[in-house]
């Protein structure tokens, strides 16, 4: 059992725009109060049967328009992104130095083979990039949450496989893995190698 409070849903006393206006701005609540992407069954919660929680976000990212932030939908739910044309003021005043990324070239197309052979041993990066692959690499990779540990073959001594997680989603703006560039694209310029398949027998 949760320990929230109880909300009215419904709002029944109200007309129904001012209703639709509340669970919008229930919604824009949430959503600014949240680290990560909330996703529609839990933004459901805070609107009533009736509500579409597609067109309460349709039209709150319409009220958004012109503002400096904006509604964004990744990894499965929908979270506030500033607009990337304040990145510059931002970064002249505020503190977020533990939320910049600051990845090298080498870093995103180590974060790209993963993302499109996870799940992927050291060993499969390695054939892919020519090169052995860091521990302080995978581990600051690691650190940021931008990859996990993925599933390991059951016999003893099998390698660590890494995964891409839900804050690479959220870091590089997709819904899912489904909005990657498609990988035949980049195979041709030569941006993600072929990798050996894991096996797990």
């Amino acid at each position: 059992m949760s320990d929230a409070p109880e909300i009215d849903t419904e709002l029944a006393d109200l007309p129904p725009e001012l209703r639709w206006r509340e669970w919008m701005r229930r919604i824009e609540a949430v959503l600014f109060a949240s680290a990560a992407p909330v996703a529609r069954e839990d933004l459901a919660r805070v609107v009533g049967q009736g509500a579409s929680v597609d067109l309460l976000v349709a039209d709150l990212a319409a009220d958004l328009e012109g503002r400096a932030f904006e509604l964004v939908q990744v990894a499965g739910g929908w979270l506030f992104r500033t607009r990337p044309a304040y990145a510059p003021a931002i970064r002249a005043v505020a503190n977020v130095g533990d939320q910049l990324l600051d990845l090298s070239e080498f870093d995103v197309a180590v974060l790209a083979a993963v993302a499109y052979h996870q799940p992927i041993t050291r060993d499969g990066l390695k054939d892919i990039f020519g090169k052995d692959i860091s521990r302080d690499l995978i581990g600051r990779l690691h650190a940021r949450g931008l990859i996990g540990t993925g599933p390991r073959s059951p016999r003893r001594g099998a390698p660590y496989t890494f995964v891409t997680t839900e804050q690479f989603l959220v870091a590089f703006g997709l819904e899912s893995l489904r909005d990657l560039p498609d990988r035949e694209q980049l195979l041709d310029a030569g941006g993600v190698g072929e990798a050996p398949q894991v096996d797990f027998g």
